[in-house]
């Protein structure tokens, strides 16, 4: 790997650490603030709004300004919602423009590799990508956790500044603060992220050509007919797995009692099932990829199995596997997805194109059990809809592409051949 593939990803792991803690922290505020339980679960399709809402625009905007700068203006809008949330702005606004910040910042991470790498090595990085956020999303979730426990918030509290009055005060505005400074540590690895020989993109200010040049990609990649496989697969994983991380702590409160900081550890142990799927799965070939779609339909039957435990000692290593299959179909189908984005499109503009589909999925997903949340659907029933929409649809997508393989052979055979012949 290339010495900018490492500070890619030194940036990208203190920037995901910094979201999940900080999830943790809001979910905090919300509980202690006493606002109903439908606001914490709102806070999913919060952060997803702007990578819907901005979707033409950000892919546009990576692609015609280096990729490091847009990191590092994303970290910093990131800095901006933190400062908003920790001095009195409402928790679900202030964490929507972190979710701005994340919507800017997810086409730079993953349009750079496409720039900096071979295709042969898409899978590979991706699997470490993918495998050091989900490392940062387990001690990102742990540490928020454990910001807003009873272990380290009374020392966090106890810190003053000299006739400095702050105005934090509570458990959950001190883990904020903390978290803060992790965003500007990634902000600072931004900074020293290489340009790359790729040409920049001239960047329209016409919104109507933004949005029409979005919609052809969309159009794009939804044609392909193996883009559209890679790309209808990691919409539902990611879609499920958005709203699941909220949906365990709320079934763990539920099944087995657990508190904020408890919950947060078997969020973790999912997380770390996804971090060993995602590396074992970077040794896959690019033509591979859709082979591991019946791993999905698997993991929707296991996510129902939820509802039968109530005892942490097999809650902990169901969740593991549960997050290993996760890890194992996401990766191919993301990197595959990559290739023929980057082959379709600018990069930028194809990762943009992939966060409107997974984050509207994410957006639908939640707001649809945010609403049921409100109107008293309790975290079981939340599990059974979405296990059984998982293997479901996964199903379908399964038949969609032996569908593809039937009708359109030639075409797919050549776009295998190409992945798996375009090394360099």
């Amino acid at each position: 790997m290339k010495k900018g593939f490492y500070t890619i990803m030194s940036a990208q792991f203190f920037s995901s650490l910094a979201d999940n803690a900080l999830f943790v922290a809001a979910v905090e505020l919300l509980r202690t603030s006493g606002e109903p339980e439908w606001q914490r679960a709102a806070l999913v399709p919060m952060f997803a709004l702007f990578y819907v809402v901005l979707a033409p625009f950000v892919g546009a905007f990576a692609d015609a300004v280096p990729k490091g700068k847009v990191m590092f203006v994303s970290n910093t809008i990131k800095v901006v919602g933190c400062l908003m949330m920790l001095f009195g702005t409402h928790p679900l606004l202030a964490y929507a423009l972190v979710g701005l910040g994340a919507a800017a910042y997810s086409p730079a991470k993953y349009g750079i590799l496409t720039e900096l790498l071979p295709p042969s090595q898409l899978v590979k990085a991706n699997g470490w990508i993918e495998g050091l956020t989900i490392g940062s999303i387990i001690l990102g979730v742990l540490l928020g956790g454990q910001l807003v426990g009873r272990a380290i918030a009374p020392a966090l509290l106890s810190i003053d500044l000299p006739m400095i009055n702050t105005g934090i005060d509570t458990a959950p505005e001190a883990a904020i603060a903390a978290i803060t400074s992790l965003y500007v540590v990634a902000a600072l690895f931004n900074l020293y992220i290489p340009r790359t020989d790729a040409p920049l993109q001239p960047l329209s200010l016409s919104v109507a050509y933004l949005v029409r040049d979005f919609s052809a990609c969309n159009a794009r990649l939804w044609n392909d007919k193996l883009g559209q496989i890679s790309l209808a697969t990691t919409t539902l994983f990611w879609g499920v797995s958005g709203n699941l991380r909220y949906i365990v702590l709320a079934w763990s409160a539920a099944a087995l009692g657990y508190s904020t900081t408890q919950a947060s550890t078997l969020v973790g142990v999912v997380a770390i099932g996804t971090a060993v799927g995602a590396v074992l799965a970077s040794r896959m070939r690019l033509d591979q990829a859709t082979s591991v779609i019946p791993l999905g339909i698997a993991m929707g039957i296991l996510v129902i199995g939820m509802n039968f435990i109530s005892n942490v000692w097999v809650a902990a290593p169901f969740l593991m596997i549960l997050g290993g299959l996760g890890g194992f179909l996401v990766v191919p189908m993301n990197a595959l997805l990559q290739h023929r984005g980057h082959n379709l499109m600018g990069a930028g503009r194809s990762i943009a194109v992939q966060n409107f589909n997974e984050q509207a999925c994410i957006l639908g997903l939640g707001a649809f059990y945010t609403g049921m949340t409100r109107f008293g659907l309790s975290a079981f029933g939340a599990i059974t809809i979405f296990g059984l929409v998982v293997a479901g649809v996964m199903w379908l997508i399964r038949r969609w592409h032996r569908d593809n393989t039937v009708r359109h052979k030639d075409e797919v055979d050549h776009l295998l051949a190409i992945a798996r012949s375009d090394r360099h």
